[in-house]
């Protein structure tokens, strides 16, 4: 199982921009995908952003393509979440979570929560109006 820790939360103001990290420690030979989540004051956690375990493919949900980016760097073990262009309504605790067993042809809308194994604890943003 990997361990993972997110970074880069905090206060921006809207219009404004963050980037999140999610640091992975563990078995260094497994590949894995890689999901970003976030769970609104409120909200359910949902899913917003994945990228396969080369990089090579990304997925986005559509409240948030065209603003976010989500890339990898394998020799680091970190995969970021690059936020632009931040709503009062992105306000959110951000978890990554990540996974080694799924194709990259099923990285979509269709997953969630139960596709992943291993999770971070979460990094707050807060977008002021």
């Amino acid at each position: 199982q990997v361990q993972l820790v997110e970074s880069g939360g905090g206060l921006v103001q809207a219009g404004g921009s963050l980037r999140l990290s999610c640091a992975a420690s563990g078995p260094p030979q497994k590949r894995f995908a890689v999901g970003w989540f976030r769970q609104g004051p409120g909200k359910e956690r949902e899913f917003i952003a994945a990228i396969n375990w080369n990089g090579g493919r990304t997925y986005y949900v559509d409240s948030v393509k065209g603003r976010f980016t989500i890339s990898r760097d394998n020799a680091k073990n970190t995969v970021y979440l690059q936020m632009n262009s931040l709503k009062p309504e992105d306000t959110a605790v951000y978890f990554c979570a990540a996974e080694e067993f799924i194709p990259d042809g099923e990285l979509g809308p269709d997953l969630g929560l139960a596709d992943f194994e291993s999770w971070g604890q979460g990094t707050q943003v807060t977008v002021s109006s």
